[in-house]
């Protein structure tokens, strides 16, 4: 984790330090217009048409088709974030907005992350 940042995802983030990484919500069409898919487009390299993985700055997680979909993409960034200690991903509240899902039922989703996973507070 880079030294002197949040040991907390920030409500807003609008820069981003060397070897950190937005993690936000998407679809699986990667439309990236709303929320924080379009801050992570406009800001940070995310690429339109890719709903999920790393691109640019980013960590596309799909949250839209449903909760298993939802489980299966959230497992599979934990164990890519554990493969890679080198960068800080900053998880945003995935799926707590357009998805429609709330904070109890995706927070333990992320129980298991590694230590360069920030999360938000209560997660």
């Amino acid at each position: 984790m880079t030294p002197d940042r949040p040991r907390v995802t920030p409500d807003r983030i609008s820069e981003l330090a060397p070897g950190e990484i937005f993690v936000f919500g998407s679809n699986a069409a990667g439309t990236h217009g709303a929320g924080a898919a379009l801050v992570a487009y406009e800001k940070f390299g995310a690429e339109w048409g890719v709903g999920a993985g790393l691109t640019g700055r980013t960590y596309a997680l799909p949250t839209m088709g449903g909760r298993s979909e939802l489980q299966r993409e959230a497992a599979a960034f934990v164990d890519f974030a554990g493969r890679h200690p080198e960068l800080t991903f900053y998880l945003t509240k995935v799926g707590c907005g357009i998805a429609g899902y709330t904070e109890e039922e995706v927070a333990p989703l992320f129980a298991g992350t590694p230590p360069n996973v920030i999360k938000p507070a209560g997660w």
